[in-house]
């Protein structure tokens, strides 16, 4: 449940948004640059601590969630998509949905014992994809039926649904959380951990190639001749759900072989899916465009569940019980990977404008490689016996 939360404002704002704007004429290199009111999502480190410290996380969900959804609502009452009052809503939005995610990871890293980290990593990407698809692709389908309005209000209703289902959670003791350390005390004794540094650097460049691809996915299928419902419903919601699949398949693989082996497999099967978005380019047609998202969004799925399993066991490499230091750990590391799909995304319309769509694909994929080379540097620090895949 606390996943799908997380995952309702997400959707709408990286899926629907972008689908709304660009049926009303957004230019690709504008539609880019949007990725940049996702950097609360980015930036969530630097008030984890707070968010450990003051009140409850139970609190903070129903606080984020509740400003998420009225910040939804309120994109009801512009009067169309160039209006001043679009990007600081959508900041808000994102700024409220960051803030119940902190929550939502700190609680859940307090209830789930290590020995069921593997199976929750699975249940916990496909619960998210799973809003997302519901959010953005089915969404975007209520918007081309019944209209844009009909769609916000229909995410920010499931928002407030989620807000009463939340009540219902056991709360967790959090006497540990109150001395939780600053996130700089936290990352500077981190980076003196062997291996750290390459950590960091492979977490950032692992999604690299999906992030600079992303954004222009959708746009790249509007012109190969597919409506806005359509892709919503092939790209936004087919989609989350083979991601959701990709992810489950994968952190069994995982399990099964071992995060050394996957994160190079998994990792190289995504980078190249990014060819086939590069081949649907050149070839055209909606067929192709199609089988391109297709096979994209199961990888991605594949991809994401050894960089979740890679994040996790990171965070419990040492040992520590803190739950407080444990979800600042979290926050760092999602935050680096938030980093990545915003800057990526954020010049990815200006270099399609500038290359096209069949060379933007396959500079994507050149840029997936680097990541894969630190794979054996950094998974040595943390053993299986440090945790579970």
């Amino acid at each position: 449940m606390l996943e799908f939360a997380s995952g309702i404002p997400y959707g709408a704002i990286n899926e629907l948004v972008p689908i709304w704007l660009r049926v009303h004429g957004t230019d690709l290199a504008s539609l880019g640059a949007l990725t940049l009111v996702g950097l609360p999502w980015t930036l969530k480190p630097l008030w984890a601590p707070f968010v450990d410290r003051v009140s409850t996380w139970h609190r903070w969900m129903l606080v984020g969630m509740t400003v998420a959804a009225g910040s939804i609502a309120a994109l009801t009452g512009l009067a169309d998509s160039s209006s001043p009052g679009l990007v600081p809503l959508l900041v808000l939005g994102a700024m409220g949905s960051a803030t119940a995610d902190i929550a939502v990871d700190a609680y859940i890293v307090a209830r789930v014992p290590p020995s069921e980290q593997g199976r929750v990593t699975g249940v916990r990407i496909a619960a998210y994809r799973g809003a997302m698809a519901l959010a953005g692709g089915g969404a975007t389908w209520i918007g081309s039926a019944w209209g844009w309005n009909v769609a916000f209000w229909t995410v920010a209703g499931m928002q407030a649904a989620i807000l009463v289902a939340c009540q219902t959670l056991q709360r967790v003791p959090q006497v540990a959380a109150v001395s939780t350390p600053a996130w700089g005390r936290v990352l500077a004794e981190w980076l003196r951990r062997p291996g750290t540094w390459a950590l960091f650097v492979l977490v950032l460049l692992f999604k690299l190639g999906d992030s600079a691809m992303a954004p222009m996915t959708r746009p790249f299928l509007l012109s190969a001749g597919l409506d806005a419902g359509q892709v919503g419903m092939i790209s936004t919601t087919g989609g989350s759900v083979l991601t959701a699949l990709g992810a489950l398949i994968g952190g069994a693989l995982v399990s099964r072989f071992g995060l050394a082996s996957m994160l190079v497999a998994l990792g190289l099967t995504q980078a190249f899916s990014n060819l086939g978005y590069a081949l649907a380019a050149e070839v055209g047609g909606i067929g192709s465009a199609v089988a391109a998202s297709v096979v994209e969004s199961f990888t991605a799925g594949l991809g994401t569940s050894a960089l979740m399993a890679l994040t996790m066991r990171a965070c419990r490499g040492s040992g520590e019980s803190d739950t407080g230091g444990l979800a600042t750990r979290w926050a760092i590391l999602s935050g680096m990977i938030g980093l990545t799909r915003t800057l990526s995304g954020a010049i990815s319309g200006v270099g399609v404008e500038s290359w096209g769509y069949a060379s933007w694909f396959v500079f994507t994929f050149v840029l997936a490689l680097p990541a894969l080379a630190l794979v054996p540097r950094v998974v040595g620090h943390y053993p299986e016996s440090n945790g579970t895949a």
